[in-house]
């Protein structure tokens, strides 16, 4: 099925304790891309919403905002450098001796050296954030699917329309090829016929119309232009990320379409390959954007 590469998708999810709001955004993207920009406190468990969105993209550029209203539990902790303290005590002891130097050694000497004496504040694990976030993540997954889905409904209508088009030229195609060299033929006699004043050889004018219509045969590339065609539309209907394979089909009919362009020396012919060039960079604008 056609998905698009381009969507949004946004979820809230409150609780006694937490607010939390996810929101999703994909652009296309040669490859599955993915920023998540969320808390300190949550980057724990980065990778388990990045497993949870690839359940879903597979492939685009993928932006993440994760924002968490609420506090998340403190605990605090006095660190005490018990080691150091002993030497900066020594210190002061054998600087008094050495120099004769008055005063005392206080308790709030101590305090006031952040070395010695510190606080540490870590966030206490939170079970309950974590499942708030993982099914919000769920939820604006979905949502953004939906909305892909969606646009890659769109997507596939003008697809097959484009393609409904090119069928026509190549019908028209199809029904003019075998009029080229015989169009040659006669455009050929009445040159040199008006050149050698009537006296023709016949045999030499066939010759070389079939040497013509060797070189301008497009037949070739009309079945392989149709294949490459069928195998577009049957590749709209797989549940697999079809966007490359279908760029590489539309390369591969642009490719059969330029050696028809090259091949038939024909205003009809190089009329319809015009139409259907433009229509293949249509399809190939169109396709860069399916997932």
């Amino acid at each position: 099925m056609v998905i698009s590469m381009t969507g949004f998708g946004r979820a809230k999810i409150e609780s006694d304790s937490f607010t939390v709001i996810i929101e999703v955004k994909t652009v296309n993207h040669r490859f599955n891309e993915m920023n998540i920009r969320l808390p300190r406190q949550l980057i724990k468990i980065e990778d388990k919403i990045r497993k949870k969105l690839n359940q879903h993209i597979r492939r685009g550029r993928v932006e993440v905002f994760v924002s968490i209203e609420g506090e998340s539990p403190v605990i605090r902790k006095v660190h005490v450098d018990w080691q150091l303290i002993e030497e900066y005590y020594q210190f002061i002891i054998k600087a008094q001796e050495k120099y004769h130097l008055d005063g005392t050694i206080t308790l709030q000497d101590l305090l006031n050296r952040s070395e010695l004496i510190h606080i540490e504040e870590n966030e206490a694990g939170n079970e309950e954030l974590e499942n708030l976030v993982l099914t919000a993540v769920e939820e604006a997954a979905l949502s953004l699917k939906q909305m892909r889905v969606v646009e890659g409904e769109e997507l596939e209508k003008d697809l097959l329309a484009s393609i409904s088009q090119i069928n026509k030229h190549i019908l028209e195609l199809t029904g003019h090829a075998p009029l080229v060299a015989q169009l040659y033929k006669e455009r050929l006699t009445k040159k040199l016929n008006e050149f050698l004043l009537g006296q023709l050889d016949e045999s030499r004018i066939l010759t070389e119309v079939a040497i013509f219509a060797d070189k301008a045969d497009i037949n070739e590339e009309i079945t392989r232009l149709k294949s490459h065609i069928n195998q577009f539309i049957q590749t709209l209907d797989h549940t697999e990320p079809i966007g490359r394979k279908l760029d590489f089909l539309v390369q591969e009919m642009n490719r059969e379409v330029n050696t028809i362009g090259s091949k038939a020396n024909d205003s009809n012919i190089a009329k319809n390959v015009v139409e259907i060039k433009s229509l293949l960079e249509k399809l190939k604008e169109q396709v860069q954007n399916i997932e």
